[in-house]
């Protein structure tokens, strides 16, 4: 059985999420749907589709630049003819920017060890055309260095149950981030973060709640106490999907 690892981009704004699912075009059945015609095998006399899983269940509207993508069946290919091959089936909003082979039971979920995102806010007057799919427009006057001050409270390991989508059934809400920075581009505010795993909504219900201190509806101080409590009720509105991409993930070197 041969294990392949795909590096993918792709722009998320028509996509129902990373996962498949019946109401909707989602990346996981792209590539499932683009992968099946390389591999041998059948079920009940149709071809059989490969399961690919990724490193993230990206939500609708989400984007990559480095999501990350395991596939195990049998071909005869190079791993060059199914880069070819996999680009020419599908969509241009998604793109296999390399395909190679891995170690026996890499799974490129469950041997990832850290993942990095980026979500960008647009704080000028006028978003451009170019740009409105991939921003959250705020044109507020922000104080960024009090979202930063915010920003450490939350740093380290905590249970981060307040940034949790409310219907999440996550049994263990406990993670590391290690990296918050906001970073000020012109007319846009570019914050990234990188940790050990993260819960459903949880960087965009970050995001939001940095918001609220931004705009001063909320004390930077206050951070430290909200992600003590647990409730989700009392952090800020979770970050609209179309500013937030999944950029890298991280994985041991022998997973390489």
């Amino acid at each position: 059985m041969r294990v392949l690892r795909l590096l993918v981009a792709y722009d998320g704004t028509r996509y129902c999420g990373w996962q498949r699912q019946e109401n909707g075009p989602t990346i996981q059945a792209a590539l499932e749907d683009a992968l099946a015609p390389l591999f041998s095998g059948r079920a009940g006399g149709a071809r059989k589709v490969p399961s690919v899983h990724g490193a993230g269940r990206t939500d609708a509207g989400v984007h990559a630049l480095g999501q990350v993508a395991s596939v195990a069946g049998e071909t005869t290919l190079s791993t060059g003819e199914i880069l070819r091959a996999l680009n020419a089936q599908l969509d241009r909003d998604i793109r296999v920017l390399d395909v190679a082979d891995a170690p026996a039971g890499f799974n490129a979920r469950f041997n990832a060890t850290g993942k990095t995102y980026r979500y960008r806010i647009a704080t000028g007057p006028v978003v451009s055309p170019f740009l409105h799919r991939f921003v959250w427009h705020r044109p507020d006057r922000l104080d960024v260095p009090a979202m930063r001050q915010a920003a450490t409270g939350i740093l380290g390991r905590h249970d981060f149950s307040v940034f949790k989508s409310a219907g999440s059934t996550v049994l263990d809400s406990v993670r590391t981030l290690d990296r918050l920075d906001l970073l000020e581009c012109g007319d846009e505010l570019v914050c990234e973060v990188h940790g050990d795993g993260f819960l459903h909504h949880m960087v965009r219900a970050i995001i939001g709640t940095l918001m609220d201190v931004g705009v001063g509806r909320r004390e930077p101080s206050s951070m430290a106490v909200l992600i003590g409590s647990r409730d989700r009720g009392l952090a800020g509105e979770t970050a609209p999907a179309q500013g937030l991409t999944l950029v890298s993930v991280d994985y041991p070197q022998a997973g390489h």
